[in-house]
């Protein structure tokens, strides 16, 4: 058989041929398209995960900005407050050594009998005691607490123990004896009582 007759006996194989390589050509196109759909739909996924990261960032540090942003408002706050409630301290530490030597003038006169008599000495000592009783009334208006802890408990915290002595009046710990007064500004402490601490009988 030559090779025109076979190329005439089989006509269906010769018009299938181009058929076949159509539908490769498809498929190959198909997967091609789809492919790369499925590669564009990663980048979004990726795109989209990038995003909300950022995001996820952003308003992390959003909110550290605001919880210092407070921060610092409330110090400020507090700094503005403490500088009201303590503007007197410095005067009030200047003043404490005046008082304390007023405190030991009238104690010196008050077993005088002359500080009790008409005459000049004692327009002198009420003088005296009127300077420390103004001088009190503006430590009250201050908010200056005067500390006088005679048979209190010993506090370090308030009181600075100068002595320790037995004692039958007072009980072990308490205080016996108060050398010079302390004082407290609101809350913080201008001076320690300075005092004797009771160790109880001997």
């Amino acid at each position: 058989m030559t090779e025109k007759e076979t190329e005439i006996e089989n006509p269906d194989q010769q018009e299938a041929a181009p058929e076949v390589e159509d539908e490769q050509v498809e498929q190959t196109a198909f997967y091609s398209e789809y492919g790369q759909e499925e590669e564009e739909e990663l980048d979004a996924e990726q795109v989209i995960a990038a995003l909300e990261n950022e995001v996820g960032d952003l308003k992390d540090r959003l909110l550290r900005a605001v919880a210092e942003a407070e921060n610092t408002r409330r110090r400020a706050e507090r700094e503005r407050e403490n500088s009201r409630r303590y503007a007197s301290e410095n005067l009030a530490r200047e003043i404490l050594s005046v008082l304390d030597n007023l405190g030991r003038a009238l104690d010196a006169v008050a077993s005088d009998t002359t500080a009790k008599e008409e005459g000049p000495f004692k327009t002198f000592v009420d003088g005296v005691m009127m300077t420390e009783k103004e001088l009190l009334n503006v430590f009250e208006r201050q908010k200056i607490e005067i500390l006088n802890p005679l048979g209190e408990p010993f506090d370090p915290n308030l009181h600075q123990a100068m002595f320790e002595a037995p004692s039958e009046e007072h009980d072990a710990g308490l205080v016996m004896q108060v050398v010079a007064k302390g004082y407290q500004l609101h809350d913080r402490l201008l001076r320690p009582a300075m005092v004797g601490v009771s160790k109880g009988e001997g």
